[in-house]
């Protein structure tokens, strides 16, 4: 699997723009990320960032970390590495569009914090 699979398969997605974020190719919303090829020099080639909620970040790692990994340089962020030339094209799917929904909800979280209140 490539990016171009990836690619085509976010622009899918509602709302999904294709981009570029660090200089690599890139699927954001409303200019947030949720995936990336991974241009950082200690992941592997081949690699897709994906945006993931905690919880599912342990769950992929613990179970098939064969496919799904971390590197100290993406430790502190919610994204997960994902080795395409391993991952199955349902499971990939899944998780972009998990990715989608969380870069959406975020999105809204922050556009209601900003939202002025009555003027006075």
């Amino acid at each position: 699997m490539t990016f171009e699979t990836v690619r085509a398969f976010g622009l899918t997605l509602p709302g999904t723009e294709a981009t570029t974020a660090y200089g690599a190719p890139a699927l954001k919303i409303d200019g947030r990320m949720y995936a990336c090829r991974a241009v950082n020099k200690s992941a592997e080639p081949n690699t897709l960032v994906v945006r993931v909620p905690p919880d599912q970040r342990h769950d992929l790692l613990s179970e098939q970390p064969d496919v799904y990994y971390l590197t100290e340089h993406y430790a502190d962020h919610p994204f997960v590495l994902v080795r395409l030339g391993r991952v199955r094209r349902d499971a990939l799917e899944g998780l972009l569009q998990t990715a989608h929904r969380l870069s959406v909800a975020e999105r809204r979280k922050t556009v209601r914090r900003r939202a002025p209140g009555p003027r006075r």
